[in-house]
């Protein structure tokens, strides 16, 4: 697979910085670092393979957002080569047609089903022409197809938009805000819900790295059952020009949020979001009541939703877990560790087939049927998150995945470790580890020291096919990014945007 350029700048315009710990722009005075950015040439084509690693989807968005970020050139062949119906889909057009637009990019392949993507950027975030004034700050994007995922359209363009903070005038000290406003499915199989983005990804971030996005949902959208298009809207503050992603509080994740005997963590409550027909409200309540009370013993229920989902093949529960780190500095901060896990299913079809002049859920599934589904989905997804939970963890599975794209932009060190992922490898888990990962100060700037440096020839790491494909994907990308300890320990590039 061809490498990029190993220089950490970018070419011509772009004016776009990768911090590495041989050549620091913030050690440079301006003339150098202006220098520096004259004698950058273009990137050449980083070849991709679409089938490495979990082979879909994520791999796609992840390529273009980072790619439309420092303006790489991609070209990826068999583009979600590991799915039954490979190729791009609605929502990767959605995303990478609106990429296309901002950075004036030359593509190729750009359409449902292509197996082939070509995405040549040529404008960097500081330098892109919808944001060069100061009243362009608005962005819509309707997907074609009313099941493409608003929630991953927006994961796909989300980078980009954190750092086109280019227009900000002499007389402002912060980039003034982006209006995004996506339409298509909110509640989409194979895909983070809005419950889930605005409850545990989107807190996480801001708690983490400082980043802010005030979210609303206007309409919901499903797939399941009679299509129904739904949007989202948000609102983006960038960070300043100039300015990095860093870990705000470094030791509460790495596993120092575990109590004093290095038990499992404290949890302080549960949150639960029911999105479900009206009939089923009580039944699946209760029923999620007394899961939970089993499996987490005088841990506080609290329900934060409770809708009508205005169908009975819509059936959606999000549970989301908190704990506060028992270190003390954790704990001045303020920092709260989540772990989400939801479940969306339909009534089984035997029920939503039958006909009457009662069209209810009850009717149709009758008092035993309703109770035993609603038994049935919060058994699920109790059961999930008390699972999730006992790893051991400081991030939930799907959480982890997410943020291993601002991990490697960010300045700095970084960790969130999901446990004993791999309790076959002596050399890398067990209590060992986990007691190296508590006594882990990234702060220090000799913290690496010890640590086992990772392979990024292929996907690699703990956790996830999607977690260890992320990390491969960055590494490609950003070839000065570096993991540690099979990807508990990320070493960021530090990428700043300059204005031009």
């Amino acid at each position: 697979m061809a490498q990029p350029s190993s220089n950490p700048t970018c070419s011509g315009t772009a004016n776009i910085i990768l911090r590495s710990s041989e050549d620091d722009p913030e050690h440079m005075l301006p003339h150098q670092r202006k220098a520096a950015m004259k004698k950058t040439k273009a990137r050449s084509m980083l070849e991709i393979d679409g089938r490495t690693g979990e082979g879909g989807g994520q791999l796609v968005r992840i390529a273009c957002a980072i790619a439309s970020v420092i303006t790489q050139p991609i070209r990826i062949t068999n583009v979600r080569g590991n799915r039954e119906r490979g190729g791009l889909k609605a929502q990767h057009v959605a995303s990478i047609e609106w990429l296309a637009r901002v950075t004036d990019a030359e593509v190729n392949g750009l359409s449902v089903g292509s197996t082939t993507l070509e995405f040549k950027p040529r404008q960097s975030p500081a330098t892109s022409k919808l944001f060069t004034g100061i009243h362009d700050r608005t962005v819509k994007i309707a997907a074609d197809s009313a099941a493409a995922s608003t929630l991953l359209i927006f994961q796909a363009i989300f980078p980009f938009l954190l750092f086109a903070g280019g227009n900000t005038s002499k007389k402002q000290d912060q980039p003034e805000h982006i209006d995004v406003e996506i339409s298509g499915g909110t509640n989409v199989s194979f895909s983070l819900s809005y419950e889930y983005l605005d409850q545990v990804l989107l807190p996480s971030l801001e708690q983490a790295f400082g980043i802010v996005v005030e979210r609303k949902l206007k309409t919901r959208g499903w797939n399941l059952g009679k299509m129904q298009r739904g949007t989202v809207a948000l609102r983006v503050h960038p960070i300043r020009v100039g300015d990095s992603l860093r870990l705000r509080n470094p030791t509460a994740y790495t596993m120092k949020g575990r109590n004093r005997q290095g038990e499992d963590f404290d949890l302080e409550a549960i949150d639960v979001s029911i999105v479900a027909p009206t009939d089923m409200h009580e039944s699946l309540s209760q029923a999620l009541v007394q899961n939970l009370g089993d499996l987490f013993p005088a841990v506080e229920v609290i329900f934060k939703l409770l809708e009508d989902s205005g169908a009975n093949s819509r059936i959606y529960v999000l549970l989301v877990a908190h704990s506060w780190p028992s270190d003390d500095e954790g704990a001045s901060a303020g920092t709260v560790l989540r772990w989400g896990r939801d479940i969306l299913t339909s009534m089984p079809k035997a029920a939503n087939s039958k006909k009457g002049k009662n069209n209810s859920l009850s009717s149709q599934a009758g008092t035993g049927g309703l109770a035993s589904m609603s038994k049935s989905v919060a058994t699920k997804v109790a059961r999930t998150l008390y699972d999730e939970v006992s790893t051991g963890g400081v991030v939930d599975e799907f959480l982890q995945d997410q943020l291993v794209i601002f991990q490697a932009l960010a300045s700095g060190l970084s960790a969130f470790p999901r446990g004993n992922s791999d309790p076959t490898d002596d050399k890398v888990s067990g209590p060992g580890i986990e007691e190296a990962m508590a006594a882990l100060d990234l702060t220090d700037e000799n913290a690496t020291h010890g640590l086992r440096k990772d392979k990024t020839t292929e996907p690699f790491g703990e956790g996830t096919l999607h977690a260890q494909t992320a990390r491969w994907m960055v590494s490609q990308l950003l070839p000065n990014v570096e993991f540690y300890n099979k990807g508990k320990v990320c070493e960021g590039v530090g990428f700043a945007v300059e204005k031009p």
